[in-house]
């Protein structure tokens, strides 16, 4: 067996006979990667701590036939020590972690810009910097940006007229003109757009200053855009508080 060496962030782990598990993460150079780590839930472990959900750590992987194998792990930063400390960062770091492995479906394909874009929120979340419904609205919203789906929350996004215009379709993806108006259209309060473009471009002195009322808004538009890209939602988005 070849070994490979890359840094990744822990999304998933499943149980694998008595003592192994497979773990899933999403790392720099290849992509999303699943691999056995061997003996990790004995109590004699050297890294069972370092391969949990949300931990960003550098990892030696020896190539198998079906599943990789972990050889080494070591930790770059502990992002699940503070976010599992707080109910609310956890529930949105969970959904981003799920939202993460569903937006990158083809194994072994490099996703440089899905990467950093997980590390920088699950970092953010683990500082506190913001509120973590925010965090997590935003990460949705660009992951989809990354993955070809940006909506626009200014010009038509039919017939790119300028805006700004009230009108918002999940179908023809973001804001629409009264004459591109499809069914089904919804009118976001202006501070609602407001936010949701602050949100998509990092504009977090505008995010921050936001109103709870259009938080609530941005996340039911923002869970709707996701849920129509996806065919499905997420099972983690519902336990997220608001």
């Amino acid at each position: 067996m070849s070994l490979y060496r890359d840094e990744g962030i822990v999304l998933r782990t499943q149980k694998l006979g008595e003592a192994d598990r497979i773990v899933t993460l999403l790392t720099r150079g290849h992509g999303r990667v699943r691999a056995v780590a061997k003996g990790v839930r004995r109590t004699s472990s050297r890294f069972g701590a370092r391969l949990e959900p949300f931990m960003h750590v550098d990892i030696q992987l020896a190539t198998g036939r079906t599943l990789d194998v972990v050889t080494q792990a070591e930790t770059i930063a502990p992002y699940g020590m503070s976010i599992t400390d707080d109910y609310g960062r956890y529930t949105a770091a969970t959904a981003i972690l799920e939202t993460a492995e569903r937006l990158t479906a083809e194994e072994g394909e490099p996703t440089v810009q899905h990467y950093l874009l997980l590390v920088g929120a699950l970092r953010t979340l683990a500082e506190g910097a913001h509120e973590p419904g925010l965090v997590l609205d935003a990460y949705l919203l660009r992951g989809l940006s990354v993955a070809g789906f940006a909506p626009s929350f200014s010009d038509c996004a039919r017939c790119d007229a300028e805006g700004p215009h009230r009108l918002f379709s999940v179908q023809a993806g973001g804001i629409v003109c009264r004459s591109c108006r499809p069914s089904g259209t919804v009118a976001p309060a202006p501070d609602t757009v407001a936010l949701l473009g602050a949100l998509l471009t990092g504009d977090w002195d505008v995010a921050d200053a936001s109103e709870p009322r259009a938080r609530r808004e941005a996340s039911g538009i923002t869970a709707a855009f996701l849920q129509w890209h996806l065919e499905r939602g997420l099972r983690s988005l519902t336990l997220v508080e608001r």
